[in-house]
């Protein structure tokens, strides 16, 4: 009889373990898309623009800008291999704003067209980057802020000029907006 006791009681517990663990787990949802995985080398200079309020990375060619011309930067200090100019180069197509592309794929942009000419340049210790412009920076939004400081320091960091993970600090005619690192790693 014992025999049976057991089998019954493996039963009993099997199914009131089942029945527990059912009610446990995933609720149903709709289907979550994401974006396509980059696969193999890229090339080009990443500028952080807005999907849905959130920084998303964009990769661009250097010359490409709603124009069509390329964009007005300075470069600081100067190199030979022209490696100081591509964070200066990535602020300044950020600035051109979104392709009709992007734009139709629903990516926005906060920086102003005018945040051209821009200077970005390292500190003297390599703890961080300055970036200069001509345009008013108090009144940026913090959206505008994060995309200048992603932009920027992920181009130094391309380029082997620094670390992407350094503060950076925006200045312009009306006063300097406080050291910020990428809100996004």
């Amino acid at each position: 009889m014992t025999g049976r006791r057991t089998g019954r009681a493996l039963v009993v517990g099997g199914l009131l373990v089942a029945v527990l663990t059912a009610g446990c787990g995933v609720r149903p949802s709709a289907v979550i898309t994401g974006r396509a995985a980059v696969s193999g080398p890229t090339e080009g200079i990443g500028v952080y623009l807005l999907a849905q309020g959130e920084l998303a990375l964009v990769l661009r060619q250097p010359k490409a800008t709603q124009a069509g011309a390329a964009p007005v930067v300075t470069c600081s200090p100067a190199s030979s291999d022209g490696s100081s100019c591509q964070p200066a180069q990535a602020v300044a197509l950020l600035a051109a704003g979104p392709s009709g592309e992007e734009r139709a794929s629903g990516l926005t942009s906060e920086v102003p067209a005018g945040l051209v000419p821009v200077t970005v340049t390292p500190d003297g210790r390599g703890f961080g980057l300055t970036v200069t412009t001509t345009a008013a920076v108090r009144t940026l939004s913090a959206d505008a802020v994060d995309q200048i400081i992603c932009t920027a320091t992920d181009a130094a960091a391309q380029v082997g000029l620094m670390s992407s993970l350094v503060p950076v600090t925006i200045v312009g005619p009306d006063g300097t907006r406080p050291p910020r690192r990428c809100p996004v790693r």
